[in-house]
């Protein structure tokens, strides 16, 4: 083989592995997945406009109303298929955990290495969900809620920073990447909307001044 001829066949080579790994089937994706991308601004704006405006009751709330981490596929729950989807280089063992990997939060920009330190958010928390019309649902219909990979309701994020945020809306409390919070209000206004949830004033408020900006 002449050299002209070798040089060109490494060079065919490289390109095809650098197709095959652009596509993930050489080494695995190398970038983090995200929750599924939320509605426009201007298509949340509607749906904002056409929420009910309604004051907040948790009478008789209970998270254990709301069944979460359900059974997805084989061995994985809803956590560890979120934990999977929104990780890079993420490998389990037989029973699904994440024994390395690393996590990006978009809330606040860290990133980790262990699954411990990272939460699933339920985006609308499951308290305000039941505050603005969940207390009225079938337990099934509760349990799509807290398990719903289809709409921007799961994401991964550093696990003080979901518990700092707790079950408040975004009247209350915000992404403090502010770079985030235009992906933040469009999701949540997505998901009210999917769910048929009410807003209360405040955060109705919060909400239109967010999406006035994005």
């Amino acid at each position: 083989m002449t050299k002209f001829y070798a040089r060109r066949r490494v060079s065919i080579l490289a390109a095809l592995t650098g197709v095959i790994a652009s596509v993930g089937l050489f080494n695995g994706p190398t970038a983090s997945a995200a929750l599924p991308t939320p509605v426009s601004a201007s298509t949340a704006r509607g749906y904002l406009a056409q929420l009910t405006v309604a004051a907040e009751d948790r009478t008789g709330y209970d998270r254990d109303l709301f069944p979460h981490w359900i059974t997805q596929s084989g061995a994985c729950n809803t956590r560890e298929t979120v934990l999977k989807r929104d990780g890079s280089g993420v490998v389990t063992d037989s029973s699904c955990a994440a024994t390395s990997g690393s996590w990006y939060s978009p809330y606040d920009g860290a990133t980790w290495t262990a699954a411990s330190d990272v939460d699933i958010d339920h985006l609308v928390p499951l308290a305000e969900a039941w505050d603005s019309g969940a207390d009225g649902w079938t337990t099934s219909r509760r349990q799509s809620f807290a398990n719903d990979l289809t709409r921007p309701q799961l994401i991964a994020v550093t696990d003080n920073v979901n518990q700092a945020k707790g079950d408040q809306d975004p009247a209350q409390w915000m992404p403090s990447r502010t770079a985030y919070r235009c992906t933040y209000v469009r999701a949540w206004v997505q998901v009210k909307y999917y769910y048929g949830l009410s807003v209360d004033s405040a955060e109705k408020s919060a909400l239109t001044n967010h999406l006035a900006s994005c």
